[in-house]
């Protein structure tokens, strides 16, 4: 493990290489569906062209370009009216063609940044480019040593892909982390991807190097595959910064290449040499027209554009009095975020702080058992407000509240309706209070003499039981004060 002064000898320097499906009904340059890996029988959603035939001609999908221009918009590339795509040369077992179509010199997004609120403050992250291409086949490896195989599913083999590169501007584990969350939070903003990295639909490759703190001249990258998780990506980031500055500290070289992630022992894996850009023989794609979009479109693209995930944060933070964590949890999840703003619109008087608290807290819990997400949420915004309402004006106490919510999920009916069927209305009549507490202290005479005696926590065992009385209806407050009264008689 790698001592706190050693790593203050050295600076991580760090870039990113983002792969993003883009989730069209059908693949990049076929009518193929895009199907679930996880549950599509192997090499069943293909065809002459996606498994490399001889003879077939690739079509472009203008939905798979119109995706992509919307994520370079959004991180704010110079868009390209003109783009290109190209032939990268490779033999793997999962390129049934020897090569990929992607795009090289012109891609449809150059010089782009996107800014991100860490432990730190601000940090500027340039994105130095955004271009289309189409994914490989998926490999399963079966085995170890002399009698490993794998197997090949060509499924996933032309479905539309988007690659983001960054500069290297990352500094930490921290950043690569918070990055790919705002990254996969905009891509669900933008509807063109899930952002379930576990199913390999968004695959994030850090390319890693350290180097001596002020020292100008960039190390010798690692890339690191296989990463399925932020926890993975974080902690994989973090192992490689730690192996580069023991081998530095020794005197040894860091060797280019390229290694896998293995979850079991926590550690890097070496997979091969890392290649350069000339080792892939780029040449434009010859059975490919350059694909030219006009400024209009890019114009009307562009002003269609939901508002961003860390502008949402921003403006949370300043309308709604949230702190940045917190804004950033509700604006993360576009569904959760539209409930929020939906609950305040049909209920202005309410606190946005207790909206967030239950938001974030009861409601996403009960959802989240519920295998649901806001969008599909049988209670809607409306009746969470209005039940928010009734709290706080008094009609029903925080315990009653989180059953009648309950109660919503069950039977989808309104709080008022529930709360008037099933008498849940919060007892606040001080006279019915006061004789309900009366009886308490009469019925508990050695509880009562232990608090007179200095042992307060029994308050809480002598409160619980009035609220017993009431089946828990009974205003909180009304009967805290009443009863310290009774008790300093």
């Amino acid at each position: 493990m790698t001592s706190p002064l050693e790593k203050m000898k050295y600076e991580p320097v760090i870039g990113l290489e983002t792969h993003i499906e883009l989730q069209t009904r059908s693949k990049m340059f076929c009518s193929c569906p895009v199907v679930d890996l996880t549950s599509t029988p192997p090499n069943t959603a293909i065809c002459p062209v996606c498994t490399g035939q001889p003879g077939t001609l690739p079509v472009v999908n203008a939905k798979a370009i119109e995706f992509g221009y919307r994520v370079a918009a959004a991180l704010n590339c110079d868009l390209a009216e003109r783009s290109v795509f190209s032939r990268k040369n490779y033999f793997y077992p999962d390129i049934p063609k020897g090569y990929q179509i992607t795009q090289f010199d012109e891609p449809i997004g150059l010089n782009g940044s996107i800014v991100l609120h860490t432990s730190q403050g601000q940090k500027l992250i340039r994105v130095r480019r955004v271009h289309l291409e189409e994914d490989t086949g998926k490999l399963t490896h079966i085995g170890k040593g002399s009698s490993s195989y794998s197997l090949v599913d060509l499924n996933r083999a032309g479905v539309p892909l988007l690659e983001i590169v960054t500069e290297p501007d990352f500094r930490s584990a921290e950043e690569v982390r918070l990055y790919a969350e705002y990254l996969r939070a905009l891509v669900r903003y933008l509807g063109v991807n899930s952002g379930d990295l576990e199913k390999g639909v968004m695959r994030i490759e850090p390319n890693i190097s350290v180097r001596l703190a002020n020292d100008p001249q960039l190390g010798t990258k690692v890339e690191i595959k296989n990463l399925n998780s932020f926890r993975a990506l974080e902690r994989g980031v973090a192992y490689e910064i730690d192996r580069h500055i023991q081998l530095l500290e020794v005197g040894k070289k860091i060797k280019q290449e390229t290694v896998g992630w293995n979850e079991e022992t926590q550690k890097t894996v070496s997979q091969r040499s890392k290649e350069d850009a000339h080792d892939y023989r780029y040449f434009p794609e010859p059975d490919l027209p350059p694909i030219s979009v006009t400024r209009t479109w890019l114009d009307e693209l562009v002003k269609n554009l939901p508002e961003s995930p860390w502008v949402k944060t921003e403006r949370f933070h300043k309308q709604y009095k949230l702190k940045l964590s917190e804004a950033w949890q509700l604006a993360s999840d576009r569904s959760m975020a539209d409930a929020f703003e939906a609950v305040l619109q049909s209920s202005p008087t309410l606190s946005s702080r207790v909206v967030f608290a239950w938001i974030t807290g009861d409601i996403s819990a009960i959802l989240t058992t519920r295998g649901l997400t806001f969008k599909d949420s049988p209670v809607s915004p409306i009746q969470i407000g209005e039940l928010l309402d009734l709290l706080a004006d008094g009609g029903i106490n925080q315990p009653t509240a989180k059953n009648v919510l309950l109660e919503m999920f069950s039977s989808g009916n309104s709080p008022r309706a529930i709360v008037i069927e099933k008498n849940l209305g919060q007892v606040s009549d001080q006279s019915i209070l006061a004789n309900l507490i009366a009886e308490v202290i009469s019925e508990n005479p050695d509880e009562v003499e232990l608090y007179r005696a200095g042992k307060i926590n029994v308050f809480h065992y002598l409160f619980g039981q009035v609220m017993n009385k009431v089946q828990g209806k009974a205003n909180p407050q009304i009967v805290r004060e009443e009863l310290e009264r009774k008790l300093h008689q």
